[in-house]
């Protein structure tokens, strides 16, 4: 159909365009405002199912939702307007309203509120125009209330029916003789060649389809070349100082001599990535600036170069997701380079009363994180650099928060801009609206990397062998057990530090037939990890990882 045709592609076209306006001026993706707030407005436990099953495709499905929706949106416009061409306008500019709404209300990395809402209102008066130019040429006026094709239709009829009138009526006078009785003629109803439309235009509906189509791919196109902030070649060549206090040799002996176990370092491009922006913020350092304010005596502002003129140290530290199911993959360890925490809040002045730091990253997203996770000595630091480079922008390039023994949403801010030293009573964070813990500290954990799940073995000699952690306490002890048998203990690799995992081996004889094998940790305080089991919300899933291995 025409019109339900024209309707995706006058809204194909608004979005193009929005797109095109947001790289050009660094305003709200239409699309990416839409998809934001569903994140923010969707229940726990939908986001919780996402990040599960869909991992780190979970923001290109959400994208695709969103278009998917604004098709079938726009396809049912069109298509009333076939009948109904007002309403298809409306249906359009209520289309557009939502985009400018998304960006003006949900969170956004635009420099004002103008700007934000520019690509918006692109998307909306593209988007109307298309639509019009549509019906216009399917000869339907959504401005005369029922449409050009009603109004000749009706115009003629009557021209027809008052021709039939016309015909029946005498031609010759009156007589006295007996009228003779004629045969009635009926109403003719089909409107007349003559006064008929002509039907919609063809060649302007070809023209107007293909402005459309190339107004949506080309804004779509050009955006995605268009430079979106500092390029990859400005992140590297940015010089990172010699940390004043560099992190100690790796020990030997630290990883587990069995294929498959997961490196003792991750790389940059494998270290997971779980946060709720669709497009990664790339901010230029030169203007980037972290305000800390608050509940101090001393208001600071710190530009990048500022930051990297103090004393840098360099730490080993592994960090985990809360969203991490138990043998889960979104936990990994690096070496990072930057400013102690301590020192920034301590020449601030802290207040006496102050228990909590609240951060926010450029997105406006906020994070509350203990006070005294940061002064209690732990290298609780602002980050600069991750194993050997200037911050990836997927990990918070130029600057993020790294703190070791708490879970990220409460201490890991990436992109962080602002600290506000406060109390824990008087706000609430992104996370913690959300059903999520307030304070959650690490909890003794463990997973077995091989062999994987219903792995086909030998019979005879066999390895085991994963990793464990227990972030800012370490790991002392790890066993493994063999389907219902005792637990016996695990070879430890060396330990680099207690913020940092450790990685194990068990070696048992295989037996022909199925096998589980069941691993546990203790951490320095004792803690046997629990065989509780436990979803991630609010703070952490907990319970024991285990595999199933078939022996021939």
């Amino acid at each position: 159909m025409p019109a339900a045709l024209g309707g995706v592609l006058a809204a194909g076209a608004g979005l193009g365009l929005g797109e095109l306006t947001a790289a050009l001026a660094g305003g709200t993706s239409p699309v990416v405002g839409v998809a934001t707030h569903l994140i923010d407005l969707a229940p726990g436990p939908a986001k919780d199912w996402a990040v599960k099953n869909l991992g780190t495709a979970d923001k290109p499905v959400l994208i695709g939702v969103v278009l998917l929706g604004v098709a079938v949106f726009a396809l049912l416009a069109g298509a009333i307007g076939a009948s109904r061409p007002r309403i298809a306008v409306v249906l359009t500019v209520l289309l557009g309203l939502l985009a400018i709404l998304a960006a003006a209300t949900g969170r956004t990395l635009a420099p004002n509120h103008f700007i934000r809402i520019l690509p918006g209102i692109v998307t909306l008066l593209t988007a109307t125009i298309g639509i019009v130019a549509i019906l216009r040429t399917l000869n339907l006026n959504p401005f005369d209330g029922g449409g050009h094709r009603k109004a000749a239709a009706a115009e003629g009829t009557k021209s027809i029916a008052h021709s039939n009138q016309s015909e029946s009526l005498p031609t010759t006078p009156p007589t006295t003789e007996a009228p003779t009785i004629a045969p009635v003629r009926p109403a003719v109803t089909t409107p007349a060649p003559a006064t008929a439309p002509a039907g919609f235009d063809r060649r302007g509906f070809l023209v107007t389809a293909m402005a459309l189509g190339a107004a949506g791919a080309g804004g779509l196109l050009v955006s995605r070349v268009l430079p979106d902030g500092v390029s990859e070649a400005t992140r590297m060549g940015i010089k990172i100082p010699a940390p004043a206090s560099p992190a100690n040799a790796v020990p030997a002996g630290v990883s587990a001599d069995v294929a498959g176990v997961s490196r003792f370092v991750t790389p940059n491009k494998q270290f997971y990535r779980v946060d709720t922006l669709l497009t990664v913020p790339k901010i230029d350092p030169r203007s980037w600036e972290l305000r800390v304010h608050g509940m101090v005596d001393h208001e600071l502002r710190l530009n990048f170069a500022d930051l990297l003129g103090r004393r840098l140290i360099e730490r080993d530290i592994t960090l985990t997701c809360v969203s991490n199911e138990v043998g889960g993959p979104y936990v990994g360890n690096a070496r990072w380079i930057g400013v102690p925490i301590a020192e920034i809040l301590r020449e601030a002045g802290v207040h006496a009363e102050a228990d909590a730091v609240r951060s926010r990253s450029v997105d406006g997203l906020t994070i509350g994180t203990p006070l005294k996770a940061l002064t209690d000595g732990r290298d609780a630091i602002f980050a600069v650099a991750m194993n050997g480079e200037p911050l990836p922008f997927e990990h918070g390039f130029p600057v993020r928060m790294v703190v070791p023994g708490l879970y990220g949403y409460v201490s890991a801010t990436k992109w962080v801009v602002d600290i506000e030293v406060t109390r824990f009573e008087d706000f609430s964070a992104y996370w913690t609206d959300r059903g999520w813990a307030v304070e959650a500290p690490i909890k003794t954990s463990s997973r077995i990397d091989v062999p994987k799940g219903f792995a086909q073995l030998k019979a005879g000699p066999s390895v085991a062998a994963g990793v464990a952690w227990a972030q800012h306490r370490g790991i002392t002890k790890v066993e493994v057990q063999v389907d219902d048998g005792p637990w016996q203990p695990a070879e430890l690799a060396a330990e680099d530090t207690i913020d940092t995992w450790r990685q194990w081996t068990f070696r048992w004889n295989a037996t022909p037939g199925n096998h589980k094998l069941t691993v546990r940790a203790t951490d320095a305080d004792g803690q046997v990890q629990t065989a509780d089991r436990a979803a991630p919300r609010p703070n952490g899933s907990s319970g024991l990882h285990n595999t199933v291995v078939m022996v021939e």
